[in-house]
C-alpha cells in the first residue's frame, strides 16, 4: 500500500507552490481554481532545480492561467455576497420555469418540483423517482445557454437515471450541442 503523499509548500520563482512527491514518470502542473492554486506533482527523486527550472520556464503560463481562474464565474462565485447570491436565484428562478415548460413536451416528462440552491459542486441534481429537480443559482454567472443545457441535463434523468450510453444519446438528440454547452461551464 502506497504511503499517503503530503504536499509541501515551496517558493519558486517567486511562486508558491504546493509540491508532492509521487511515484510518477513525468512532472504535473496544475492552476486550481477557485483561487489559482499552484500544484505541482513531481517524480520522487527528481532534483529539485529541475522542478525550479520547469517552474521558471512556465512563469508566463501559470500567470496566464492563474488570471483566467481569478476572472472566471467560480472565483466571482466564492468571493460573493449575500445580496449577489440572492439576486443569482431571482435570476435563475424566473428563467428556469419557462425553460421546462418549453422542453417537457419536447422530452415526454414532467418536473414535479424545482428548487434553487447555491452550491459548489454541482449544476444541478435530479430525484427521478419524485421529479424533482434542483438547479444551481450560480449558473445566473454563465451565459443562458449553459443554464438551458443544466435543466434539459437534469429533465433528461427523468429517462435515464445514470451517465451511461442511453444518457448521451438521449441528450444528442434533444441537443446536440450539449458538449459545448458543457464545455462553457468547466
Amino acid at each position: 500500500m502506497k504511503a499517503k503523499e503530503q504536499a509541501q509548500l515551496v517558493n519558486v520563482a517567486g511562486f508558491d507552490i504546493w509540491l508532492s512527491r509521487k511515484r510518477i514518470k513525468n512532472m504535473n502542473l496544475r492552476i486550481k481554481p477557485p483561487d489559482g492554486r499552484i500544484e505541482v506533482s513531481a517524480p520522487m527523486h527528481m532534483p529539485m532545480r529541475d522542478i525550479e527550472r520547469f517552474i521558471t520556464q512556465k512563469q508566463n503560463w501559470i500567470r496566464r492561467q492563474q488570471l483566467a481562474v481569478v476572472n472566471s464565474p467560480a472565483f466571482r462565485a466564492e468571493q460573493a455576497s449575500a445580496e449577489e447570491q440572492k439576486e443569482w436565484k431571482a435570476v435563475v428562478s424566473a428563467c428556469v420555469p419557462p425553460l421546462v415548460q418549453a422542453w417537457e413536451p419536447i422530452m415526454g416528462v414532467r418536473a414535479t418540483k424545482l428548487v434553487y440552491r447555491n452550491m459548489k459542486s454541482r449544476w444541478g441534481s435530479c430525484q427521478p423517482a419524485t421529479g424533482r429537480i434542483c438547479i444551481n443559482t450560480r449558473l445566473a454567472l454563465y451565459p443562458p445557454e449553459c443554464l438551458e443545457y443544466v435543466v434539459v441535463h437534469e429533465l433528461c434523468h427523468l429517462l435515464e437515471g445514470g451517465h451511461g450510453k442511453r444518457f448521451h444519446k438521449l441528450m444528442d438528440s434533444f441537443m446536440p450541442d450539449w458538449r459545448d454547452r458543457r464545455a462553457k461551464l468547466r
